[in-house]
């Protein structure tokens, strides 16, 4: 996946490149057939991301990875997540470092999330993103300036 530089796109601009993050969770939707009408949200969503409307945080494509392997029935085989991970590729990384982490805990102060819900966050804002899309977060609510927006509601 193409990262996108530390400080390519100053902190200060959440919102006004009409990126938006895409959580794991919405990955994990794509990849479950179960439920046709989330899968079908979350397929749009990640296209939307390849043709360069979206991001991703470092940590998601492990953390889809891992939930494909381990947590998800049935589990996907080691070539089918290679194969996910594959199509995945084109969706620009923002890159973690120490000012996110400092961020993230910032964020877990200031809104009482989870430390990796914090990552998510700084990510997007790093990223000038206007949305997260997440099952994760409150509906509707601003974090730093990123609002999280739950897809499927």
């Amino acid at each position: 996946m193409p990262a996108l530089e530390p400080g390519l796109v100053p902190n200060s601009t959440s919102g006004d490149n009409g990126l938006f993050l895409l959580d794991t969770n919405i990955l994990v939707c794509a990849w479950d057939a179960s439920d046709r009408d989330k899968s079908g949200i979350a397929r749009d969503l990640i296209r939307r991301a390849v043709d360069g409307e979206g991001v991703v945080a470092a940590s998601i494509p492990g953390e889809f990875a891992a939930v494909l392997l381990h947590k998800v029935r049935p589990r996907g085989s080691a070539p089918d997540v290679l194969a996910a991970l594959d199509s995945l590729s084109a969706i620009r990384v923002v890159e973690s470092g120490a000012g996110l982490v400092r961020r993230a805990v910032e964020a877990h102060q200031t809104y009482g999330i989870h430390f990796y819900d914090g990552m998510i966050v700084a990510s997007a804002e790093r990223a000038g993103c206007a949305r997260i899309y997440t099952e994760d977060l409150n509906h509707g609510q601003r974090y730093f300036g990123v609002e999280a927006t739950d897809p499927f509601r």
